[in-house]
């Protein structure tokens, strides 16, 4: 159903984003990548993803904290491909610390970023989507998107704002065949979280395990990380003509982290 269709998955270089990207040029998608890193690295995951798939790739280093960047990413895209037809925005950054001690440059960076750059993708594409009559918007949200944690105070904004933008389009477009949903993870497992782990250990004292399970899994009931993989399964799902239905939806998928 989704071969020879088009997506732009953003922070995709990556983590989550990457794991999405695979999924879906499996699938026979056409894949955009955005993201920073080794642009040899890049060349040989476009190379692999073609030659393990025969799909189309393309890269895009735009900043997603510039909204020109962006636009001139999403006309390449529709350009090159002819359409896209599904948007995954999944670029994020962090920082921790308190509210009064937060760098007013880190949350305008972070609100750019996690928030309002996947304003602006949508922006972009969605006419597009609209012309054509189908489309599919997911937003990687977070676990912090539906409940918060202390010391994170534009994260947690970013991602309550992306659940709030997830709805708003869903209702927009209820009367058409595009959808729009947030997943809404949990601690995955990522290189990112990898380093956290190693970081944390030499903070704390602590050996790897207890760090995982007391402070990087502490509210983690399943005292699992998520992975990758299982949000690349569940966007792919939300892709497809079984989730038809399915628009505004904030799906948590976080080991029973926001159940209480």
């Amino acid at each position: 159903m989704l071969k020879g269709k088009s997506a732009l998955v953003t922070g995709s270089t990556s983590g989550i984003g990457l794991g999405i990207a695979r999924a879906l040029a499996a699938q026979g998608v056409n894949v955009m990548l955005n993201g920073f890193g080794n642009s040899s690295e890049i060349k040989a995951v476009r190379k692999q993803l073609e030659s393990d798939y025969g799909v189309r790739t393309l890269y895009s280093g735009a900043d997603m904290s510039r909204p020109k960047e962006i636009a001139t990413m999403c006309a390449e895209a529709e350009a090159q491909f002819g359409a896209v037809d599904i948007l995954v925005n999944n670029a994020g950054i962090q920082h921790v610390s308190p509210v009064e001690r937060f760098p007013v440059d880190k949350w305008d960076q972070i609100i750019a970023i996690n928030l309002s750059s996947a304003f602006h993708t949508i922006r972009e594409l969605l006419p597009g989507m609209r012309a054509r009559g189908w489309g599919r918007i997911v937003n990687i949200a977070s676990a912090h998107g539906l409940a918060a944690s202390p010391f994170k105070s534009a994260y947690i904004a970013a991602k309550h704002g992306v659940v709030g933008l997830t709805k708003t389009v869903a209702l927009e477009t209820a009367r058409t065949a595009i959808t729009c949903n947030a997943i809404c993870p949990g601690y995955v497992l990522t290189p990112l979280v990898e380093k956290q782990i190693g970081d944390q250990a030499a903070v704390h004292a602590l050996p790897r395990e207890e760090v995982i399970e007391k402070v990087m899994l502490e509210k983690q009931p399943s005292k699992r990380f998520v992975q990758v993989d299982e949000v690349a399964t569940l966007t792919l799902f939300l892709c497809t003509d079984g989730a038809a239905s399915i628009t505004g939806a904030a799906l948590p998928i976080d080991g029973g982290w926001t159940a209480a």
